[in-house]
């Protein structure tokens, strides 16, 4: 399985339609460059992560303008493409951060609502709402666990993922610089705990006067990491051997040993 994850620089001074259409040229650039089986975006690449102000004014329905450009974009491709994540706004008027993934037809396969939301008492915390589903994909090549940015901090969803059949966690952020440590860390923690590839895709750049740490990581099941970007605009591309992830489960059998958080055996 090959795999490019976009690194985005979301820069203050481009419009939102025109990012959409130079992000769509890039999947499509780096799909015939690359030849990938999977494309990967950050989260909230049409705003930015930290502009709040933006949220409510460029939120849009799930199948709206980026819905619309990034299923053209897959299907153009022919990639499965994770298309990072949108302020989505539903029916009621709530918005969420919502990822969606599509498949090489341009067919949406799956949508995650944000489950944990940061910002504490601002931000995203109090302008978006809550998701509460965890959801995994299956590709032909592996079944996928779709996580966001903020999610990284909180194992109990991923092993969630792990138990939903995960072979490897897809997380896009827009994690701030000062904090990079963390994210490569939880980045290789994730892996290691739950024995599966994680390829987390962040943006370069600065969201209302926020940096940004770049520095997207893939990392393999046994916390190898295969590839990091630097912190500017920046595509990578791995090969990823998806049976790995029952060898090393296989040959380091830790999770067979989990106590907690496991359903009791029927008697």
């Amino acid at each position: 399985m090959r795999a490019s994850l976009i690194q985005i620089a979301v820069d203050e001074g481009e419009s939102v339609n025109s990012r959409r259409s130079r992000v769509s040229s890039l999947v499509r650039e780096v799909a015939e460059r690359e030849r990938p089986d999977l494309v990967v975006l950050p989260e909230l690449w049409t705003t930015g992560a930290f502009a709040y102000e933006l949220f409510a004014s460029e939120a849009e329905p799930l199948e709206g303008a980026t819905y619309e450009a990034m299923a053209k974009a897959a299907s153009d491709a022919g990639v499965w493409l994770h298309a990072g994540s949108i302020p989505e706004r539903v029916a009621s008027g709530d918005l969420y951060n919502t990822s969606l993934v599509f498949s090489p037809q341009g067919e949406l396969a799956a949508s995650y609502r944000k489950i944990h939301r940061f910002g504490f008492d601002k931000g995203e915390a109090v302008l978006m709402g809550a998701g509460s589903d965890l959801v995994t994909v299956r590709t032909p090549d592996a079944a996928i666990g779709l996580a966001t940015c903020y999610d990284l901090r909180f194992p109990e969803l991923f092993r969630g993922l792990v138990d939903a059949g995960a072979e490897m966690f897809v997380v896009p952020a827009g994690w701030p610089a000062r904090r990079r440590e963390h994210w490569t860390l939880f980045a290789r923690a994730r892996a290691v705990e739950d024995q599966v590839y994680v390829l987390a895709c962040g943006t370069g750049g600065t969201h209302a006067g926020v940096p940004q740490a770049g520095h997207s990581i893939v990392v393999d099941p046994w916390g190898e990491v295969l590839a990091e970007a630097g912190d500017g605009e920046e595509i990578l591309t791995v090969e990823l051997d998806p049976a790995k992830v029952a060898a090393t489960r296989e040959q380091f059998p830790a999770l067979k040993d989990r106590l907690l958080g496991v359903a009791a055996p029927q008697r």
